[in-house]
């Protein structure tokens, strides 16, 4: 998909050159589109042999019997070493204890600061605990600069939130993915943190947010802190000026009481039950998992790899922003893996957003939010139901 798709034929000619016999043929789908087109396909019993599957998906499209399980091969493989992957995100390609696929690149969300400002404020490095990290966005409040804002947590990402909620002891769904766990008081203590960004003034309305152009508003100063992701390397080198270059850094995200969990995205490679040619596309996963052809991956799409041995060198071992990343993946954390996850997540963000325009409590959001996903998850348990009968 996208331009992991685009990408990928540059890798396709070294692959047949050192597998005879084998020709790869890739087909590029647009992110919009390609949930949609690989259901369609599944329904249509035209699926490929491989494909890229966002982390996420996978849950769903196991439910469906479409993926091909992938232990076996996993077990034969020189090239595929499940100890050298972080492991929230391995865990990501685990369903029912079962792998189905094998990470390509990785995602996760940490903090990207303006570290010339905090200085400003008085501090010369990041926060490590969200103790610290209050008291450097009151500390920014303080300083009263106009149209300065510690942090901002524009109302269509949902991520931050669930980051935070993932360094709770308390799992977000309960009984085996069954239910709605929002009530719990670790969401409760994650939300009220979240909260309080707005709450205080350390973070502007989400309208704001919304409006705002992130990386001219980071640049002008108009924010320190900004959760996102490891695109934006690429983003903020390109889009800052030369002299801002040195003013900004990347930092893991802090937890409650020291360094935090955060999630664990990105892309997965899977085959079809119905491949005709799986043998052979799982060489093209051994060969694209290889850590020098993901290291040259990197180069070509600044995507980040999941195996900690393709970090060791290289260009990647020196970029001082992609070390933070490097740390956060030790503790990235899955999503609930149940396939109606995104619909589950969406509902967080409607509802956290109501909150924070004060239309709601935490109490009442978090009573909704248990309602709406398990209604949701309704035909999850008829399912589990029947298949315990059988």
């Amino acid at each position: 998909m996208g331009r992991e798709g685009e990408v990928v034929a540059e890798l396709v000619p070294e692959f047949e050159r050192t597998h005879p016999g084998i020709h790869v043929e890739v087909q590029t789908l647009p992110w919009s589109a390609a949930h949609e087109k690989l259901l369609t396909a599944f329904a249509g019993d035209s699926t490929p042999d491989l494909c890229q599957l966002g982390n996420t998906w996978i849950p769903e499209f196991v439910a469906l019997g479409a993926l091909k399980p992938l232990d076996a091969y996993a077990a034969d493989s020189s090239t595929i070493q499940p100890g050298d992957y972080f492991p929230g995100i391995w865990a990501t390609n685990l369903v029912e204890g079962q792998l189905y696929g094998v990470p390509w690149y990785v995602d996760t969300r940490l903090l990207f600061y303006r570290r010339d400002l905090l200085a400003q404020a008085g501090y010369e490095t990041p926060p490590r605990s969200w103790a610290e990290w209050t008291a450097m966005l009151a500390s920014i409040r303080q300083r009263n600069v106009a149209g300065q804002h510690g942090i901002v947590l524009p109302a269509s990402e949902f991520e931050p939130l669930v980051a935070l909620a993932l360094q709770q002891d308390d799992a977000l769904l309960r009984d085996g993915g069954r239910y709605g766990n929002f009530r719990s008081r670790g969401f409760a203590r994650a939300f009220d943190f979240y909260l309080a960004m707005f709450r205080n003034g350390y973070a502007p309305p989400p309208a704001a947010a919304e409006a705002s152009n992130i990386w001219n508003e980071f640049g002008r100063g108009q924010f320190v802190f900004y959760i996102s992701g490891p695109w934006n390397i690429g983003e903020f080198q390109r889009r800052l000026p030369a002299e801002l270059q040195r003013s900004w850094m990347t930092a893991p995200l802090p937890g409650p009481d020291g360094a935090g969990a955060s999630i664990a995205g990105g892309s997965s490679l899977v085959i079809f039950r119905n491949a005709r040619n799986p043998a052979a596309a799982w060489q093209f996963i051994e060969y694209l998992s290889r850590p020098d052809v993901q290291r040259r991956f990197h180069a070509l799409t600044g995507d980040l790899p999941p195996r900690r041995s393709a970090w060791s060198e290289g260009g990647l071992a020196d970029d001082v922003y992609a070390r933070a990343f490097r740390e956060q993946l030790e503790r990235a954390k899955p999503a609930p893996q149940v396939p109606e996850w995104e619909r589950i997540a969406t509902e967080i963000r409607v509802l956290a957003e109501r909150v924070v325009h004060g239309d709601l409590t935490i109490a009442q959001a978090a009573s909704e939010l248990d309602a709406r996903t398990d209604r949701i998850l309704e035909k999850r348990r008829w399912m589990l139901e029947r298949k315990s009968l059988q």
